[in-house]
C-alpha cells in the first residue's frame, strides 16, 4: 500500500487493522464506502448549511418575469434558500479525498473541473443575490467560461492522453464508441478537443436547464451518475473491459470512486431537495454537477453514451433550442413553456407527477445504457 495517496492509509497505520488494509486495497469497497460517506457527509453538513444560508437570507427569486403563469405556479417557493449545490460538492470532495488515490490524473481533473464549473455557478448565484440584480451572469459569459474549461480539458487529454486500450481503434485516445455497436469505434483526431468542450459545456447547461422542479435535476443526476459508476468500473478493469469489448482506461477505477461519491452526495442533497424543497441547488450546484458528469463520460471514453443515459437532460435542452428557433423563425411556439418540464406543468400536471415521470424515463434510459454495454 505504500506510495498511494489515500488519506485512509493514515487511519490504517494508526489503527493497524487488516480490515482497513482490505478496504483500502479493493476498489469495490472504496466505491461503496465513498458513496456511503458522501451521503452521510451531505446529510450532516446539509442541515447546518441550510440553516446558515437561511439566516443570511440567501433565498431563491422564483419570480423570473418570463411567464406570469409560471411565476404563479412557483409562487409558493419564494424565499427558499439556494446555493445548495455546495452541500454535495463538499460531501463528494470530502469522500473523494478520503477514499480515492489522489495521485490519479482522473481524480485530479475531476476535482479541479468540478470546482471550476462550480465557480462559474457561484459567481452567477452571488450576482443574482446582489442588490437589484436578478439575472446573474449573461448567458454568453457563462457559456464562454464553460467552453473555455471544456477546451482546456480537451487539450490536456489530447496532448497528454490517458493510457487507453481500444480494439480496432487507430488512435484509442481520441476514439469514439457508439452505443449498441461494438465495432463502430472510430478516431476523430484533433476534433476530439471541441468534442470534449461540447460534452462538458453541454452537460453542464443541460443539468442547469433541468433544475426547475423540486428534486428533478438531482434525481436524474443520481441515476446518470450511478450508471457511470458501473461504466467506470468496467472501463477500469482490463478483464471486464475485454469481456464487454469497451475501452480500457487508465484510472477508470478511481473515476468510479469519485462518481460514487458524487452520487452519494446528491442522494443526501435530495433528502432536502425533494418536494417540498427545503433548499435549491442553484447554479453552483447545477453547473458543477453537469460538468462533472460530462467529464466522467469523457474519462470513461463513453462520450456518446452520455447522450443516451442523459436522454432526459438532452430532451430538456433540445426543447429550449427548438422553442427559441421556432419563435424566431415563425413567431410560433412549439411547447407551452420550456424547458420541457414546464410544458407539462402548463398542461396541468402536478410538480410531483412531472418529477416522478422524468425520473422513470431517466431510469429506463439508464437501464438501456447498461444493456448497450453488453450487446
Amino acid at each position: 500500500m505504500k506510495g498511494s495517496c489515500l488519506l485512509f492509509e493514515y487511519l490504517q497505520e494508526l489503527i493497524d487493522s487488516s480490515a482497513f488494509s482490505v478496504l483500502a486495497r479493493e476498489t469495490g469497497y472504496r466505491v461503496l464506502l465513498a458513496g456511503a460517506s458522501a451521503f452521510v457527509f451531505s446529510i450532516i453538513f446539509g442541515r447546518w448549511f441550510i440553516s446558515w444560508v437561511g439566516s443570511r437570507k440567501l433565498v431563491e427569486q422564483t419570480a423570473k418575469g418570463d411567464s406570469e403563469h409560471l411565476d404563479d405556479l412557483h409562487d409558493h417557493k419564494a424565499n427558499t434558500p439556494t446555493m445548495g449545490g455546495v452541500i454535495f460538492i463538499v460531501a463528494a470532495g470530502a469522500a473523494t479525498l478520503l477514499w480515492a488515490k489522489l495521485d490519479s490524473r482522473p481524480i485530479m481533473m475531476l476535482l479541479a473541473y468540478t470546482l471550476g464549473f462550480g465557480a462559474i455557478g457561484l459567481a452567477d448565484d452571488l450576482i443574482k443575490l446582489g442588490p437589484g440584480k436578478r439575472n446573474g451572469l449573461r448567458g454568453k459569459t457563462k457559456l464562454f467560461f464553460q467552453v473555455l474549461l471544456g477546451i482546456s480539458a480537451g487539450c490536456i487529454l489530447y496532448w497528454d492522453p490517458l493510457v487507453v486500450h481500444h480494439a480496432g481503434a487507430v488512435d484509442p485516445a481520441t476514439a469514439l464508441s457508439v452505443p449498441f455497436f461494438k465495432d463502430a469505434s472510430f478516431s476523430i483526431g484533433l476534433f476530439y478537443i471541441p468534442l470534449v468542450a461540447l460534452v462538458l459545456a453541454g452537460s453542464s447547461n443541460a443539468v442547469n436547464l433541468t433544475d426547475g422542479l423540486d428534486g428533478l435535476a438531482a434525481g436524474i443526476s443520481v441515476l446518470t451518475g450511478a450508471t457511470f459508476v458501473v461504466v467506470a468500473l468496467l472501463a477500469g478493469s482490463e478483464q471486464a473491459s475485454g469481456l464487454f469489448r469497451i475501452a480500457h482506461v487508465e484510472g477508470g477505477a478511481e473515476t468510479a470512486v469519485f462518481t460514487a461519491a458524487l452520487v452519494g452526495g446528491c442522494l443526501g442533497f435530495l433528502w432536502f431537495n425533494c418536494h417540498p424543497a427545503k433548499i435549491f441547488m442553484g447554479d453552483v450546484g447545477s453547473l458543477s454537477l453537469g460538468g462533472a458528469l460530462g467529464l466522467v463520460a469523457v474519462l470513461c471514453k463513453q462520450e456518446l453514451l452520455m447522450v443516451l443515459v442523459g436522454g432526459v437532460l438532452v430532451a430538456e435542452t433540445v426543447s429550449v433550442f427548438l422553442q427559441v428557433t421556432s419563435f424566431k423563425l415563425t413567431g410560433r411556439r412549439i411547447f407551452r413553456c420550456t424547458p420541457l418540464h414546464h410544458h407539462f406543468e402548463f398542461k396541468g400536471w402536478s410538480e410531483a407527477r412531472v418529477t416522478l415521470s422524468f425520473w422513470v424515463a431517466s431510469a429506463l434510459l439508464a437501464l438501456a445504457s447498461v444493456v448497450s454495454l453488453r450487446l
